[in-house]
């Protein structure tokens, strides 16, 4: 392997598959957590906009982990994330969906996609493949995406779910004519699976043993895969330039944490942190007011629905909060958003009031998914924010909105430009979006 400090940025690879439910997840785990015991300090990015994965990435590697997203962020911001990665000795990011899944706006298709995450900073690929229900014919898949981007690093595949040693065999038969590198192979367990809900996977807070599953998932890896030459395909022809994360909405921020309010991106708070902000965090679901002293009240998205009675009883918070929103700001996103709304009706139909700061309505009596990233011009200011500035995000979540009747906050739109209701909500110094917030664009 050479040197892994060169030109002052550790070399990188970057783990993707043909599509999500292939095991990449947990292949990232363990690898993480084997070459953390092999001595590696490794750094963890998430290639897209996923606020789970991240907090498992940092249970394994015991380092933070942080998104890199190539249509959310400007080359600015994507640098200044790329450089947390000094003085580690590998990076290792985690790519979504498939290796070229994007979206097709500036007329470029794959937008945003994990590979050019990968091709931005010089880190081969490692594809995650599924061969169950096929052999020599896995090679034929796998070149075709060694091949779809010809300037793309390719460092080889590793096997998923592999049958038998003949099953093995067969397939390495076929990556051995395609020229392909295999890297390791996996044998098909049952267990080698994290619990998922609707939203994908569950938090990592709230994982039985997680500490358990991250040792059985390095020792699995350490046993079926050459962790040597994983170790040595790893690229970077790129020193990112350590410039500035978005710098913090307010000095003092009371921010929502806990199993209900989690999904905050890691390179917000600790851009906030690191202009001098004061994170002031508290449990709504402790019934826990916010900081009294706060210039502003922040509350992530996260599951409210599975928690809405207890939050609807929680009267110390919502007392804390209304308090607050007489004269001082509050912002919600997504999950946040609908409990400053005045009901959020369960999958039951039972209907749970909340902080009543804002008019909006939402149930998951019947689901309707809302996935894609957002663009959002504001219409008013909000937390760090002027009116007119432009904001990128991405939303995820399945609720309805059954009333939505105080101003818009922004005219938003999907990545293709196409309007979108969830125009998020403002009243006095209370505002609330559906997307979770990524970056400003910069004009």
């Amino acid at each position: 392997m050479s040197d892994p400090r060169a030109n002052g940025f550790p070399p990188g690879l970057l783990v993707s598959a043909p599509s999500s439910g292939t095991g990449k997840t947990t292949v990232v785990l363990g690898l993480l957590r084997a070459l953390v015991e092999d001595g590696l300090a490794v750094q963890p990015f998430k290639s897209g906009p996923d606020y789970i994965d991240p907090a498992f990435h940092r249970a394994a590697s015991g380092r933070a982990s942080f998104n890199l997203d190539s249509w959310a962020m400007g080359e600015e911001l994507f640098s200044a994330i790329a450089a947390r990665a000094r003085g580690a000795d590998l990076c290792l990011a985690e790519g979504s969906m498939g290796l070229y899944d994007g979206v097709a706006t500036r007329g470029r298709i794959g937008f945003g996609s994990s590979a050019e995450t990968a091709q931005a900073l010089g880190w081969p690929v490692i594809l995650v493949l599924d061969v169950g229900g096929q052999a020599q014919s896995a090679a034929a898949t796998a070149l075709g995406f060694a091949r779809y981007m010809p300037d793309l690093p390719f460092a080889g595949v590793i096997l998923n779910r592999v049958a038998s040693p003949r099953h093995e065999r067969l397939v390495r038969l076929g990556m051995e004519r395609a020229g392909l590198t295999v890297l390791g192979a996996l044998p098909r367990r049952g267990d080698l699976t994290l619990p998922e809900r609707h939203l994908g996977l569950i938090q990592a807070a709230e994982h039985p043993d997680l500490e358990a599953a991250i040792a059985g998932y390095a020792s699995f890896l350490r046993a079926h895969v050459d962790l040597a030459a994983v170790a040595a395909a790893a690229r970077g022809s790129r020193t990112p330039d350590a410039g500035p994360l978005p710098p913090p909405p307010a000095q003092r921020i009371a921010l929502a944490q806990d199993l209900a309010f989690s999904f905050t991106y890691p390179h917000l708070v600790e851009g906030w942190r690191a202009a001098g902000a004061e994170i002031l965090p508290f449990s709504p679901l402790a019934d826990a007011a916010p900081d009294p002293t706060a210039d502003l009240v922040w509350l992530p998205g996260g599951y409210p629905e599975l928690h809405a009675g207890r939050l609807a009883s929680a009267g110390r918070f919502l007392a804390g909060l209304r308090r607050h929103a007489e004269g001082r700001p509050v912002h919600g996103e997504c999950g946040g958003y609908m409990v400053l709304g005045d009901a959020l009706i369960d999958k039951e139909g039972v209907r749970h009031p909340m902080a009543g700061l804002l008019g909006l309505v939402t149930s998951y009596e019947t689901r309707r998914l809302h996935l894609g990233y957002r663009r959002a011009e504001l219409e008013a200011p909000m937390p760090g924010h002027a009116a007119g500035a432009v904001l990128r995000g991405h939303e995820f979540h399945y609720s309805t909105i059954l009333a939505q009747p105080d101003a818009p906050l922004a005219r938003v739109a999907d990545a293709d430009g196409t309007p979108v209701p969830e125009t998020g909500s403002r009243r006095g110094q209370v505002t609330g979006t559906f997307f979770h917030l990524i970056a400003q664009e910069r004009p």
